[in-house]
């Protein structure tokens, strides 16, 4: 029988601190070290901690002044993705253990997205892995995830699960252009979020979330979990890190070099006028947001938004996507005028991408759109 893992457990984690512990973790894992079993956590942040993306633009990501005005700590992600907002509701899941060798991110994000999947499946909630680092149940996101390989071969798979969200909260401290979609902002970011309280219809917060998650990794992977504690050499590792790394200025004005763009196309419809917003890198499509006058996001156009997401922007794959998305009949219009929508909104964005860097991957709630409407 395998060694068990590891099983970590804390609550009221700073920004800094709860980041650098989990680089401290991922020491132990480095080529060259014992082999070691994987070591799970399962913790949450204070009340309230903004995170960015490894490859986020802090000023860009961030209201700095909206996160001291109401005491927000800010740092930035070993791993990728789009900036969120932890604190008391939300679950963090840190995996721990030897990168694997030959495996590919998205084969290893999948696999491990299938136990945060099993977690929530024993709370109740059906949750599928969709596009880059996603987790969705009906069509609306619940967690983010990301992953960290360092030089020394650690690797680091991090979750974040919504057991609930402050929707107002975080349009206030995160940079997010879409809230200037006037007053629907709350209401289109809950058409594409959704949480482990909304879903069961009992009020949970991160730590209530933590027993079935750590069941679900077990089941997942057929290993034992025995309650431990981060060793002395782990703390103090992690206190330098919060100090020189996790609360330095260097590591949070660190930019992105890549250039994303914004753009929009209006879509006439027998039941209005709708518009396709995109946040493109290059070619690819890193963000869809579709809107209208809809009484509730038809589920069509949640598909059309994440099958979208991280294809190429071109004819044949648009195609596809609008086809698979079944986009047409819930609009009523022609698929081919959908596409050319969403293929005008593509050059708009590349030329705006051309001109001048934007944001590096937006937030993980929400997708961005254009600065103005054309």
């Amino acid at each position: 029988m395998s060694p068990p893992w590891r099983l970590l457990t804390d609550d009221g984690a700073g920004a800094a601190d709860g980041l650098a512990l989990d680089e401290a973790l991922m020491a132990r894992y480095a080529r060259g070290e014992p082999d070691r079993p994987p070591t799970l956590r399962l913790y949450t942040y204070a009340s309230h901690c903004a995170l960015i993306g490894r490859y986020q633009n802090l000023q860009a990501e961030v209201d700095i002044g909206a996160c001291e005005r109401t005491g927000t700590a800010v740092s930035r992600r070993p791993t990728g993705g789009g900036a969120i907002i932890m604190g008391s509701g939300q679950l963090g899941v840190a995996y721990l253990t030897r990168a694997p060798a030959g495996a590919r991110p998205r084969e290893i994000i999948a696999g491990l997205a299938g136990a945060v999947a099993a977690g929530l499946a024993g709370l109740g909630v059906s949750a599928v892995f969709r596009g880059k680092n996603d987790l969705e149940t009906g069509g609306r996101k619940i967690a983010g995830l990301g992953l960290y390989v360092d030089p020394a071969g650690g690797m680091l798979f991090h979750a974040s699960i919504l057991a609930g969200l402050d929707i107002p909260f975080m349009l206030e401290v995160l940079r997010i252009p879409a809230a200037k979609l006037a007053d629907k902002a709350a209401a289109a970011v809950a058409e594409r979020v959704t949480t482990v309280t909304r879903e069961t219809g009992r009020h949970c917060d991160g730590a209530a979330l933590r027993p079935a998650i750590a069941e679900g990794f077990a089941a997942t992977f057929g290993a034992a979990l025995e309650p431990g504690e981060p060793t002395p050499a782990e703390r103090s590792l992690a206190a330098t890190l919060a100090a020189g790394r996790y609360a330095a200025g260097g590591w949070l004005s660190d930019r992105s070099m890549s250039c994303d763009g914004s753009g929009s196309a209006a879509l006439k419809t027998p039941a209005g006028l709708a518009r396709i917003y995109l946040t493109t890198h290059g070619d690819l499509v890193k963000n869809a947001l579709v809107v209208g006058d809809f009484n509730e996001l038809p589920p069509a156009l949640a598909e059309l938004e994440s099958t979208l997401r991280w294809r190429r922007l071109d004819e044949r794959s648009v195609i596809e996507a609008v086809s698979r998305s079944g986009a047409a009949a819930a609009l009523g219009v022609p698929g081919e005028q959908i596409t050319a929508a969403v293929l005008s909104a593509g050059v708009q964005a590349r030329a705006r991408g051309q001109a001048e860097p934007v944001r590096a991957s937006g937030s993980c709630y929400f997708p961005e759109p254009a600065r103005s409407l054309p």
